[in-house]
């Protein structure tokens, strides 16, 4: 193994994806909030509203039930749009490796004509240098009779 590639792998950092940092804040935000409703009692109001009123209580499951499904549609909603952020990345890939295709076709083709134009350019200087001296030759012979 060569050095570069030996320092490539002893320098490499782990690195974190936003979503895996969402996943992180999510779960300690929800340890917190456990925490703190286990220990001050957050929704006590709620268990001494029905107790007061009960009622009311026999909404609790349709709530429950309503809550489930939302949070069902979100799972859903968020695999779909997942979906397809993965078709479009995959849709910009191909045309990011297209278009460099035709950026290197274009880079190549001026360097060729670059390349014809100077060996054009070197064959007329040949052929200037060719009639001046053909002119130079005939005004000496001219001379010379």
């Amino acid at each position: 193994m060569t050095k570069p590639q030996e320092n490539k792998k002893n320098n490499t950092k782990v690195r974190f994806t936003g979503a895996f940092k969402d996943l992180i804040a999510i779960f300690i935000v929800t340890i917190f909030v456990f925490i703190l409703s286990y220990f001050f009692d957050a929704l006590k109001f709620l268990v001494e509203f029905f107790q007061k009123n009960p009622n009311s209580i026999t909404w609790i499951d349709e709530i429950i039930t309503g809550l489930l499904t939302l949070s069902i549609g979100f799972a859903v909603f968020s695999w779909r749009r997942w979906r397809e952020l993965k078709k479009e990345t995959a849709e910009r890939l191909r045309l990011q490796e297209e278009l460099t295709k035709i950026a290197q076709t274009r880079i190549e083709t001026e360097r060729i004509i670059c390349k014809q134009l100077h060996c054009e350019i070197e064959e007329y200087k040949k052929i200037e240098q060719n009639v001046l001296f053909c002119k130079d030759r005939a005004k000496e012979q001219l001379k010379q009779k």
